[in-house]
């Protein structure tokens, strides 16, 4: 079990191919998470990406885009350690591990409000996309 395991999740009112295309944009990708370095493994259209994570973690990553009702649901997945002096994982004490996780999920999702932002700008509360 790798020792920073973030999930989470957020409904955004806006196409999944939309927020896709978004995610697959390597600039967005460098300013969400720009101590890492992302491979796509998996490119699955509007459904998300699953990438390999190098550079202060080690481990794998995922943005899966659920259509549901009138918008989507962006499911986010970073399981991961940082790096030993081999650049094979190696796992925080179990405190430490608690605090990088959690600042993880922050970071990650202001910049999903962000983005929650810019998608809704303009809509009224309750009304369709």
């Amino acid at each position: 079990m790798p020792s920073v395991d973030v999930v989470d999740e957020m409904f955004l009112v806006a196409p999944r191919s939309e927020i896709a295309a978004i995610f697959a944009d390597p600039v967005t990708q460098r300013r969400i998470w720009p101590d890492l370095r992302l491979t796509v493994y998996a490119d699955r259209g509007d459904e998300g990406l699953r990438w390999t994570v190098q550079g202060a973690l080690v481990g794998t990553m995922e943005v899966w885009l659920e259509q549901v009702l009138d918008g989507t649901v962006l499911h986010y997945f970073l399981r991961a350690d940082p790096p030993g002096p081999t650049g094979e994982p190696a796992p925080l004490p179990p405190k430490i591990a608690i605090r990088e996780s959690r600042r993880r999920q922050l970071l990650a999702r202001a910049a999903f409000f962000q983005l929650k932002q810019r998608l809704e700008m303009g809509r009224e509360i309750g009304c369709p996309p």
